[in-house]
């Protein structure tokens, strides 16, 4: 945990990017020097090469971009089961600090506890509870825990610490007051959402991410902007733990594509989502074709239509190299469930596995790149064999 604290998100992607620029430029260089030697035109290359280095770079390459929810490890939350177990942990507090003031404060606090103990089991054992047995159940559980507030009010007024039940206990309560407030304002309102919605007491920096998914419609975690390149490699653009439109982040990952390979993509290829007319604006000042229809009617030419229907369809086809990407990282680099609790081990966490999968990356093109190589020398080899015995040959017949 400590590790992770030490190496932020910030520090772990300025890291990757390193990495990846520091292994791009190896392979990149042992290529050229390999074709230059092959052609023995080092000098030439070199002042072409300071040329073009003057020279503004055009649009080249195309950028993969899209958003999605990171699950952290907590229990699907209802409303109920919040309020249950912030109940419990007030009784436990009360507990505590009662044993500090028990000869100034008198008798104990009455917390109720086996009543509403039986009171929540009544609704959470049902498979299918009604909704007005589960309004009845909040509103007694929402009573025991205003009561258990006051007597915590009460007992510090006489002396007792917060700190009675340990640190974590404290900033649980925190929390709890938080979601009681939360609760009081959704049981008297006919509303169903709240902003900044308390989802769990040991992660309250987790916020539910509408994702709108056919497996799941809700999602809690953080939500993250990857952007992949032509090479395969990826980058964590942006990390946040509450909801936000993705299509904001199109022109700065733009941005950070320039300043990562010196020029804009060539194409950004993206969800609909990001498909703005600001986005589009930008992309049409800096001459980045952007994936997708373009708005207003369709031409009346039918080859013209043709052609932009299969470019869209081959736009699509390349996308799918960021959502490999993604299931890649879900699937195999640990994605798919966060198991830190503290929002900075969470974002250093998810930073590491971005950074694991380009160290993978860059792996198999090193040995792609060796494996080239061995090819090339072996063929060599037995060119140079071949040419030695028709040499021998011919000096043997004369």
């Amino acid at each position: 945990m400590y590790f992770r604290k030490r190496l932020p998100d910030s520090v772990v992607n300025d890291c990757n990017e390193r990495i990846v620029r520091h292994g791009l430029n190896v392979i990149r260089s042992s290529a050229v020097d390999e074709h230059d030697s092959s052609d023995g035109g080092g000098a030439g290359s070199a002042a072409d090469q300071k040329i073009e280095s003057k020279t503004p770079r055009p649009n080249q390459g195309s950028l993969l971009i899209d958003a999605t929810c990171v699950p952290a490890d907590i229990r699907h939350p209802t409303d109920l089961s919040l309020l249950n177990e912030g109940r419990e942990l007030t009784e436990t507090l009360i507990d505590a600090m009662y044993s500090q003031v028990r000869e100034s404060f008198g008798h104990k606090p009455r917390t109720h506890r086996k009543q509403a103990r039986q009171q929540f089991l009544a609704v959470a054992k049902k498979k299918r509870p009604r909704f007005l047995k589960i309004r009845k159940a909040i509103k007694q559980q929402l009573g025991h825990l205003k009561r258990n507030l006051a007597n915590i009010d009460a007992l510090t007024a006489c002396g007792a610490s917060l700190l009675a039940a340990g640190r974590h206990a404290y900033q649980k309560l925190l929390v709890v007051s938080e979601l009681v407030r939360q609760q009081n304002i959704l049981y008297r309102s006919d509303t169903r959402s709240i902003p900044a919605r308390i989802v769990s007491l040991c992660q309250a920096h987790i916020r539910p991410i509408v994702r709108g998914k056919a497996r799941c419609n809700v999602e809690f975690g953080a939500k993250i902007s990857l952007s992949v390149t032509d090479e395969g490699f990826a980058f964590l653009d942006r990390l946040s733990f509450d909801p936000y439109n993705e299509g904001e982040d199109l022109k700065v990952q733009a941005q950070a594509y320039r300043r990562r390979y010196g020029c804009y993509p060539e194409v950004i290829c993206a969800d609909q989502i990001y498909r703005t007319r600001s986005n589009r604006a930008f992309c049409q000042r800096h001459g980045i074709r952007l994936s997708g229809p373009r708005l207003g009617r369709p031409k009346n030419d039918p080859e013209l239509v043709a052609a932009e229907r299969r470019q869209f369809v081959d736009d699509q086809r390349r996308r799918n190299a960021v959502e490999g990407k993604i299931g890649q990282g879900k699937r195999r680099y640990g994605l798919g469930l966060i198991r830190e609790k503290l929002p900075a081990t969470q974002g250093s966490s998810i930073a590491m596995n971005v950074l694991v999968m380009n160290l993978q990356k860059l792996l198999e093109l090193l040995c792609l790149y060796f494996v080239l190589c061995w090819q090339l020398l072996v063929s060599a080899a037995r060119a140079l064999s071949s040419s030695s015995r028709e040499l021998s040959c011919q000096l043997s017949g004369a």
